[in-house]
C-alpha cells in the first residue's frame, strides 16, 4: 500500500493486487456479516441474570468440553475473524483484568450501544457526533453513579456488606447454590491476605487449587498453602507438628563436572571408594539440614532413591519437584522472608522479595546451590527457617491421590482455597468464579461505595440520561437518547432471562422509581416479591459498574471513527 497524489494535490491509495478493501466500522454496523458483531443480541444477553443460561463449547486447542456462562472465558475461547468482533474481545479482556467482574455486563452494554448507533446512522447523524453524544452521555451516567452510591464501613467483627456483595456475584454463576459458603470463603480469603492501611489486597498471595471428588460443599479455606506433592518415602511420617521448614533450590545430589570426563574403575576398592565419597557428601548435606534445626525438607528438584533412602534413616522427612511459585508462597507463608530481618547484618531488601532471596548459591560451578549453608556460613550461622505448626499429608477417596497440607504457619499472609467436585469442568468453572468474588471483595477494599444491582443503577441512569438530553441543543440530543435506551438492554436482559416480560416489567420498575425517587428499585429476578434491591441485599460495586460504562462507551467510539481497513487477502 502506498500514497500518491494527482496534478490537483489530492491523495489517493495505491494497493497490491493481492489486497482488498474492506469498509468495516460505519459500513459494517450497516451490513454485520457475523454473529459477533452486535453480540449483545445473539450471543451474550441470556448471559446475564440469576437464572442465566450457560454455553458449552471446546476451545480449538483443548481436548475436553468446559461449560461456563462467564463472558471473558467465552470470548477468550472463540476464534474469532471479524475485526469488530476482536475488539469485543479486548473490551472484555480489559475488563476482566481491571475490576474482574462485569464482563458480560460489559459486552451487552457495547453491543447495545452499537445497535441504536445503527439506528442513527440510518437517520443520516455523522458518526462523530453520535460518538460525541455518547461522550457525554456516559460523564451524566457515572455522575449519577456516584450520586447514588452508599458507603459501608465493614470490619473483622462486620464482614456481612462484603459476603452479600461477593453472593452477588455468584448468583450467575453455575455454582450459585453455594453461594453463601463461597462468598464466605472469598471473603476470609482476601482480608487474610489484605493490607488494610493502605487499602491493597495481592491476590497473587490466594492459592485456588482443586482435586475431582467430594462436593462442592467441601470446598474450604486453608491459612497456609496445599501442595500437590506427597512424602517422597511412603514409610515417611504422615504429620508433623511444629515443623521447622527447609527450602532447598539445587538438586539433592552431588554435583555434576561441567566438562566431559571418564572414570576407570578396575578394582572393586576403587569401586568402594567411590561409592562412600557419594554416600559421604549425601550424609553431610543431611546432617547440615539437621543442624540448622530443619524437621521437614522441601525441596525444588528431585533426588535420586539413595538420598530418599538415607534421608528416611536420618529421620528427616523430604517432599521433592515442588514448584517454583508455591515455594516462594510456602517462603512467604511459614515467615522465611519476614524473618530474613531479624538476622544481624541482613538487609532483606538486598537479598529480595519472597523466595528469590533464598535462591543464593555458592560461587564456582562445582558446588551445589544449598542455600542452608549459604545462611550458616554467610550470616554467622544464623540459620532461617520456616515454621507451620502443622505438616499433614492427605489421601483423597479410594485412589492414591495425596496432597500436603501446610498450616498454622507463623505468617497467614499467604492462604489456599481448596476447592472439591465432582467432576474437572465444576472445578474450573468454580475456580472462575471465585476469582470473580475475589476481586470484587479486593474493590470494595479499595473503594467501599456500592449500587445496588438487579439493573436498578442503569434504569436509574437511564432516568438521568434522558432528562438531561433536553438541555443540549445540537444533534448529540439524539445520541444521549440513544444512549439511554442502550442503558436498559441489561435490565431487559435480566427481566428476560428470569421468565418475565421484559418491557412491561421494565416499564413498571422505571415507572416505579420515577414516582417514588427511588433509585434502588430493580428487577425481581428470584420472585422474593419486592422489587427494592436494598431490601434483597444485591449489591454491585461502584468502580465496576463506572467501568463497565467508560469501556463500553470508549470502545463504540473507537468502532465509530473507523472509515476503512486494508486487509490482506486470504491465500
Amino acid at each position: 500500500m502506498a500514497l500518491a497524489f494527482d496534478e490537483f494535490g489530492r491523495p489517493f491509495i495505491i494497493l497490491k493486487d493481492r489486497n482488498k478493501r474492506a469498509g468495516l466500522g460505519v459500513s459494517m454496523l450497516r451490513k454485520p456479516t457475523s454473529p459477533p458483531e452486535k453480540p449483545s443480541l445473539v450471543f451474550y444477553e441470556p448471559l446475564s441474570a440469576p437464572k442465566a443460561w450457560t454455553r458449552c463449547f471446546r476451545a480449538p486447542t483443548a481436548t475436553s468440553p468446559s461449560v461456563t456462562n462467564d463472558g471473558a472465558t467465552i470470548l477468550e475461547q472463540m476464534d474469532v475473524d471479524n475485526q469488530i468482533a476482536k475488539l469485543m474481545v479486548e473490551l472484555s479482556r480489559s475488563q476482566d483484568y481491571e475490576i474482574g467482574d462485569g464482563t458480560t455486563g460489559v459486552v451487552v452494554m457495547a453491543g447495545a450501544l452499537l445497535e441504536q448507533a445503527e439506528r442513527l446512522l440510518e437517520r443520516g447523524i455523522h458518526p462523530i457526533r453520535i460518538a460525541e453524544g455518547y461522550e457525554m452521555a456516559s460523564r451524566i451516567a457515572v455522575e449519577n453513579l456516584e450520586r447514588i452510591a452508599n458507603k459501608f464501613e465493614f470490619g473483622e467483627g462486620n464482614l456481612e456488606p462484603l459476603i452479600q456483595t461477593c453472593m452477588t456475584t455468584l448468583s450467575s454463576k453455575i455454582v450459585n447454590r453455594c453461594k453463601r459458603s463461597l462468598a464466605e470463603i472469598a471473603v476470609k480469603a482476601v482480608l487474610a491476605v489484605a493490607d488494610l492501611e493502605r487499602k491493597d489486597v495481592n491476590l497473587d498471595l490466594i492459592k485456588v487449587e482443586g482435586k475431582v471428588g467430594g462436593k462442592l460443599e467441601d470446598t474450604e479455606l486453608i491459612y497456609g498453602i496445599v501442595i500437590d506433592k506427597d512424602m517422597s518415602h511412603p514409610q515417611m511420617p504422615k504429620q508433623i507438628e511444629d515443623a521447622k521448614i527447609a527450602i532447598l533450590t539445587c538438586p539433592f545430589e552431588p554435583p555434576k563436572p561441567k566438562t566431559k570426563h571418564k572414570v576407570d574403575i578396575d578394582t572393586v576398592e576403587k569401586f568402594q571408594t567411590l561409592r562412600m565419597q557419594e554416600q559421604k557428601y549425601f550424609d553431610d548435606m543431611v546432617q547440615q539440614c539437621k543442624d540448622v534445626g530443619a524437621t521437614l525438607v522441601i525441596c525444588q528438584w528431585g533426588f535420586d532413591d539413595e538420598a530418599n533412602h538415607l534421608l528416611m534413616h536420618r529421620n528427616l522427612p523430604a517432599v521433592r519437584w515442588v514448584g517454583g511459585v508455591e515455594l516462594e508462597l510456602i517462603a512467604i507463608a511459614t515467615g522465611m522472608w519476614k524473618n530474613c530481618s531479624k538476622v544481624p547484618g541482613v538487609n532483606s531488601r538486598k537479598v529480595g522479595k519472597g523466595v528469590i532471596s533464598f535462591l543464593i548459591s555458592f560461587w564456582g560451578f562445582s558446588r551445589p546451590l544449598f542455600i542452608i549453608i549459604w545462611f550458616v556460613v554467610i550470616f554467622n550461622s544464623h540459620a532461617i527457617v520456616g515454621l507451620a505448626g502443622l505438616v499433614r499429608e492427605k489421601s483423597f477417596g479410594t485412589t492414591k491421590d495425596r496432597m500436603l497440607y501446610i498450616e498454622h504457619c507463623a505468617n497467614s499472609r499467604a492462604v489456599t482455597i481448596f476447592i472439591r467436585g465432582g467432576n474437572k469442568m465444576i472445578i474450573e468453572e468454580t475456580k472462575r468464579s471465585l476469582h470473580d468474588a475475589l476481586c470484587v471483595a479486593r474493590n470494595l477494599i479499595r473503594n467501599n461505595s456500592i449500587v445496588y444491582g438487579g439493573g436498578s443503577a442503569e434504569i436509574s441512569c437511564s432516568i438521568a440520561v434522558e432528562a438531561a438530553a433536553d438541555r443540549y441543543p445540537g444533534v448529540e440530543q439524539y445520541a444521549i437518547r440513544a444512549f439511554a435506551d442502550a442503558l436498559e438492554a441489561i435490565p431487559m436482559a435480566l427481566a428476560e432471562n428470569s421468565g418475565l416480560q421484559p418491557i412491561e416489567t421494565l416499564s413498571a420498575v422505571k415507572s416505579q422509581q420515577i414516582k417514588d425517587n427511588n433509585p434502588h428499585f430493580g428487577i425481581d429476578c428470584n420472585d422474593i416479591g419486592t422489587n427494592d434491591m436494598r431490601e434483597q441485599n444485591v449489591f454491585e460495586t461502584l468502580i465496576g459498574k463506572q467501568q463497565q460504562l467508560l469501556l463500553a462507551t470508549q470502545v463504540v467510539k473507537m468502532i465509530l471513527k473507523i472509515d476503512d481497513v486494508i486487509s490482506p487477502s486470504e491465500y
